[in-house]
């Protein structure tokens, strides 16, 4: 299997469909596919933790990006290609998703504050922060993520690790700022919460 920056770079040499540079205004498409290209890291990391499997990110980032060169054209130049991409991915998973006849969770909440994670670790045991997140490995931050439901995951990933700003977290979603910022506050909460049940499993074993 060719390495994911193999692939993409295949997938950007590939000869255009015929009579696309001349309905492009003069667009040149080698330089955007370049451009867009640049994002693929940062496109990686969100896929990682949209879908928990390196694997399933490596296809979802293939898929996004041969949605996008197919339709670079409506791509508008000046403005935000990550967000653009970002919401090609969105849209690629969504359709998988559905594919999977996987259907968003509705979680109710109460009402612990933002030191959550904190305040249980320090019940729990006094050991210092490093020892704490120590326990915190990559893998289970990433199964952490993965198992927040997709309303809040999305928002979580875009924001916190895709570092889109609110207003682009919105316009990717298709959602109102104070929605993010909802999403967002709720979905870090649930994931202080998986994060500290994590440590206090870690400590116990």
């Amino acid at each position: 299997m060719l390495l994911l920056a193999d692939t993409l770079a295949e997938m950007a040499s590939s000869d255009p469909p015929p009579g696309t540079l001349a309905a492009a205004s003069g667009r040149d498409r080698g330089e955007f596919e370049e451009e867009a290209l640049i994002h693929a890291e940062q496109l990686y990391r969100i896929a990682l933790r949209l879908t928990g499997s390196p694997q399933a990110a490596e296809d979802l980032v293939q898929d996004t990006y041969l949605r996008a060169f197919r339709s670079w054209q409506s791509y508008k130049p000046g403005t935000n290609l990550a967000a653009w991409l970002a919401t090609i991915m969105r849209n690629a998973n969504l359709d998988e998703l559905r594919r999977q006849s996987r259907r968003p969770v509705q979680e109710p909440l109460d009402d612990d504050g933002d030191y959550y994670l904190y305040n249980r670790l320090a019940q729990s045991s006094p050991q210092p922060q490093d020892e704490v997140l120590a326990r915190l490995s990559g893998n289970a931050i990433v199964s952490a993520v993965g198992d927040l439901p997709p309303n809040f995951r999305e928002v979580v990933v875009l924001v916190d690790v895709g570092d889109f700003s609110y207003a682009e977290a919105a316009d990717i979603l298709g959602i109102p700022i104070g929605t993010v910022m909802s999403r967002l506050y709720r979905g870090r909460r649930l994931l202080k919460r998986a994060l500290a049940d994590t440590a206090e499993g870690g400590e116990a074993a």
